[in-house]
């Protein structure tokens, strides 16, 4: 949106706007927030609360687009109409044109794992629903791990254009109303946006304490920030309502101006260096950087002494902070895929490229893209940015459809080569490759079953599948009672498997021995929830109250529903309340002994299976991106295996009754462990095991199921 503002020519003249001068703080004001996020994604350890420059945008962007909107009020669908045509012209041509580079660079230096997100995420993007997404992805326990996409950053982008859209329907809402109760527009339309940011700003503030990764990215709790500037613009726009509005400052003296200005700027940047990734976000901390960028736009800086007006007014700034759109949509798709292109991480030179190069692409995008379109040419006829619009959307959504489509075909053929690879009976094939014993060559190359990109969906039946029409996970941050069953229905021996999602991963063993077995498996499973009389510190309060709540629900009904045996086993991947993870491993030793010790007292034997290695990268996208050299895919084992307090547990309870199997000799040599074994994809992420890897250790699981009953 354009800060250069607009005065009244005459009374008569309610149509006609003339340009006086652009308004040097709010381009320096984005030449800030765009400074902010950018350094916050090439060094997050420098400015680790950068990413409040979105916020100063949103602000910026409320206040202006209000401005606009109540210097000619909509009052019709013409007007609607017009609005939203100088909107695509300024806003769909640069970002389509990222997008559409951002999908071919993709597919030439990412890993074939990536091409299926980008493309969803790309396609989401050029129709400005990514947000939505987002956060449904930020919510799964699974997908949060997945790798980002470079086209993640369009979702501020998303959330400005649904605001784009109804913030215009509201204002006209709002003008016939005054007109039809006789009242003053201004004051109505104040008191309506009024209510709207006050609604947004406590939905945010609840949905921030309930489900704060879902609320970073949803609409409801960021519209009251551009409302916020909205609001801003109804106060110091006072002057001729519906007849080219005034954008003013505060009608406060020069020196006070100043100081607010300076005030504003000091709260922006303070967010800046003292929020974290663990600041609770937007909620009302948001309120800090949104307060700031409004006060910075209130305060207009006049020309005194000490004033920030001359620093603003300066051209790298003003330059800088016209070229902010087009360094937010190229910054990010370098930073994600140039690692992919050098094969290596980020360096000081590397990071130095990115930003000189964000800077060439944002001057070029700016002058042959954003100004091009601008021209009034590309507005008239009026359905002309229409078509264009729509024209480029579909472009960006069909490139995406072309690689979904790439994808599906890959993955039929990766299908067919792990159906192939299964039915040979190779007895090197997955975990017997570390039968002891065996010799069995290092898998040290690719390819591999199943393929990289087919691996990230080949995933226990706990996971990806529903029994009986129900979801077979109690997840945050209601965590309710969700039970599943596989295997035989009528099998006499019922097995319970209990605990959180790397209990889930179990579950292809375990069905592979229930076929032979004649075994029902019920499933008592949780995201992220740790099956143990252990307070859990989650995002919010309520999340841990309700998982403690689930665990005792469970330990009940593995008590009382007379299972043959339990099948026991969690990650701890929440640490205790008031502890880090390294700290919490006696409070969860505790909580484990509580709960092994209640189903031991109904008789239930207990199989306990120690967690699993886990790697700190995604080993699909490693497998991909090194199929010449899958050894760069592998970790020291006493890196990779976890603490594991439940062995403690076992120890300190003493009961024949629970058979401890520890299996992480079939997942790791002794000293290292590989991302891919005997020709397998051991990991669907970073922690979890492939379906295929998990079928290959039921063997090896079997003997300690057989003891425990045998012990029932």
């Amino acid at each position: 949106m354009s800060s250069r503002s607009l005065v009244e020519r005459s009374p008569r003249a309610r149509d006609e706007r003339v340009v006086s001068g652009t308004r040097t703080d709010i381009q320096a004001l984005r030449a800030v927030a765009v400074s902010l996020v950018l350094v916050y994604h090439l060094w997050p350890n420098r400015l680790t609360g950068g990413f409040t420059g979105v916020d100063v945008f949103f602000v910026i962007s409320g206040f202006l687009i209000t401005s606009h909107l109540l210097g000619r009020p909509p009052r019709t669908g013409r007007d609607l109409a017009g609005f939203w045509s100088r909107r695509i012209r300024r806003l769909l041509p640069a970002s389509l044109l990222v997008l559409a580079v951002t999908l071919v660079a993709s597919r030439l230096v990412a890993p074939e794992t990536q091409w299926a997100a980008t493309a969803k995420q790309a396609g989401a993007a050029a129709l400005y629903v990514v947000n939505w997404l987002l956060a449904s992805d930020a919510v799964d326990y699974l997908a949060a791990e997945n790798a980002p996409s470079p086209v993640q950053h369009f979702w501020s982008l998303s959330v400005e254009e649904q605001f784009y859209i109804g913030w215009p329907l509201l204002i006209l809402v709002l003008v016939a109303l005054a007109s039809r109760l006789r009242r003053s527009p201004t004051a109505v339309v104040a008191l309506g946006l009024g209510a709207v940011v006050a609604a947004s700003f406590a939905y945010s503030v609840h949905e921030t304490v309930t489900e704060p990764a879902r609320a970073y990215f949803v609409t409801p709790t960021r519209v009251w920030e551009l409302g916020v500037g909205g609001l801003l613009a109804v106060l110091v726009g006072r002057h001729g309502f519906g007849r080219g509005r005034s954008v003013e400052a505060v009608a406060w003296s020069a020196t006070a101006r100043v100081v607010l200005a300076w005030a504003g700027l000091a709260a922006i940047v303070w967010t800046g260096f003292a929020y974290t990734g663990a600041t609770p976000f937007p909620g009302w901390q948001a309120a800090v950087p949104v307060l700031g960028a409004a006060a910075v736009i209130a305060a207009n800086a006049p020309a005194a002494t000490g004033s920030p007006a001359g620093m603003m007014a300066l051209r790298p700034v003003q330059w800088l902070g016209d070229v902010s759109y087009s360094v937010y949509l190229w910054h990010w798709p370098i930073i994600v895929l140039l690692p992919y292109a050098t094969g290596s991480a980020l360096g000081t030179l590397d990071k130095l490229a990115i930003l000189a190069s964000s800077l060439v692409l944002a001057g070029l995008t700016k002058r042959y893209v954003e100004d091009r379109f601008r021209a009034p040419e590309w507005g008239r006829p009026l359905r002309k940015p229409y078509l264009l619009g729509v024209a480029g959307m579909a472009v960006v959504v069909a490139m995406a459809a072309v690689q979904l489509a790439e994808v599906d075909r890959k993955e039929a053929e990766a299908r067919d080569a792990l159906a192939a690879a299964v039915a040979t009976d190779d007895p090197c094939f997955g975990a017997a490759a570390l039968t002891p014993g065996s010799d069995c060559p290092r898998t040290t190359e690719g390819p591999v079953v199943p393929a990289p990109a087919q691996a990230l969906k080949d995933k226990s039946d706990a996971y990806e599948e529903v029994s009986g029409g129900k979801d077979c996970w109690s997840s945050a941050p209601r965590f309710p009672m969700t039970v599943c069953e596989f295997g035989d229905p009528e099998a006499e021996t019922s097995i319970a498997l209990a605990g959180n999602s790397h209990a889930g991963q179990w579950l292809p063993a375990l069905q592979e021995i229930a076929r032979t077995r004649g075994w029902r498996i019920t499933t008592y499973l949780a995201s992220q929830c740790a099956l143990a009389e252990t307070d859990q510190e989650f995002d919010a309060t309520a999340k841990t109250e309700r998982c403690s709540s689930w665990g005792r629900r469970v330990t009940r009904r593995l008590v009382s529903e007379g299972y043959d045996m339990v099948v026991y086993t969690n990650r701890i991947s929440v640490p205790a309340v008031g502890k880090d993870i390294a700290g919490s491993q006696d409070a969860y030793r505790r909580g484990y002994e509580s709960v092994l010790a209640t189903v031991r007292s109904s008789g239930v034997p207990v199989t306990v299976i120690r967690d699993t290695p886990a790697s700190g990268d995604m080993i699909p996208d490693c497998l991909a991106a090194n199929d010449g050299d899958l050894t760069r895919c592998s970790g020291s084992r006493s890196e990779w295996e976890p603490a594991e307090p439940v062995v403690d547990a076992v120890s300190d309870l003493d009961d024949r009754g629970i058979v401890l199997a520890d299996l992480n000799d079939r997942i790791c040599r002794p000293d290292r462990c590989d991302g891919a074994v005997g020709g397998v994809v051991v990991y669907f992420d970073r922690s979890h095991l492939t379906a295929t890897y998990a079928r290959t250790l039921a063997p090896a699981l079997e003997g300690p199921l057989r003891k425990a009953l045998a012990r029932g």
